[in-house]
């Protein structure tokens, strides 16, 4: 037997150590850009980015499912006591869920309902930034009232089944389309939704993580009926807002009239009715 034929195949010591070496030198090169990358999405054009591409998603979805898809954007309920659900809302953090419209006999007779498309997880914004609603909100006055903030940063963008931006009623509520679901009531007042529920599913059994619609803008002292989340129109601008610069104008007591009256003049953006993509202010 020849010599050629006992020889083993593999790396030589120096071959191993070159290969590591190359390796470690391409990993280091590497970490700079994944962490500017990561940096990116911390800004306010990473934020207008993960929005365009929702939209350009839920635009998409919207033109094959032949339906009214939109994009969501609420903050995340994070209080244990159903009479007050909003505690905690102005450190919360803020996501864009994919809704769709539904027919009526599957959302509790409402004619305008919407739930959160199944299968698409909800995106978190940064923890630095949020979005905002302010078209409503008069920059004159001064108010601090916390569920005024639930409002401007619950409220969505909706597309047409022809993909152009429409301004559509929207309620959202569970997939099982029960008007204030409490899971300890009876069959009938179940909702397993694990997207939008009720203050009470949410905050008693974990079941869920939005508020669902069905909690409009009555008056009164009790805070279940003042959160504004009711049905409204769909909304067609949105503003971008640094959470630390919030924080401090709630501080001083000028949220609407002192930093978020700059925003809406400095940071608003415009969907596209036709291409659905976000344009600065004419």
């Amino acid at each position: 037997m020849s010599r050629r034929a006992h020889r083993t195949t593999g790396l030589t010591l120096i071959e191993t150590t070159l290969v590591l070496a190359t390796a470690a030198l391409l990993v280091g090169l590497a970490v700079p850009a994944v962490r500017a990358l990561r940096h990116s999405f911390h800004t306010r054009s990473g934020v207008r980015s993960m929005v365009d591409a929702a939209l350009s998603s839920a635009r998409a979805m919207a033109m094959s499912r032949h339906n009214y898809v939109g994009v969501r954007f609420q903050k995340l309920c994070t209080s244990a006591d159903p009479a007050d659900p909003i505690r905690g809302v102005l450190n919360a953090p803020q996501y864009m869920i994919f809704i769709m419209h539904d027919e009526p006999s599957r959302m509790g007779g409402l004619a305008n309902g919407f739930r959160a498309i199944e299968g698409l997880e909800p995106v978190k914004l940064p923890a630095t930034l949020g979005v905002i609603d302010l078209s409503l909100i008069d920059s004159d006055l001064t108010i601090d009232m916390l569920h005024e903030l639930s409002d401007a940063t619950t409220f969505s963008i909706v597309f047409s089944p022809a993909g152009k931006l429409a301004v559509h009623p929207v309620r959202v509520r569970n997939r099982e389309g029960v008007s204030r679901p409490r899971n300890d009531l009876g069959p009938f007042q179940i909702s397993t939704d694990d997207v939008f529920n009720s203050a009470d599913n949410i905050c008693l059994f974990q079941q869920g993580l939005f508020l669902q619609d069905d909690y409009p803008w009555q008056g009164g002292t009790n805070l279940r009926v003042e959160l504004g989340l009711g049905e409204e129109n769909s909304r067609t601008s949105l503003a971008i807002y640094e959470l630390d610069a919030l924080r401090a104008a709630y501080g001083s007591r000028t949220p609407w009239s002192g930093y978020l009256a700059r925003v809406k003049s400095t940071e608003t953006w415009h969907v596209s009715p036709y291409a659905g993509n976000l344009i600065s202010s004419p």
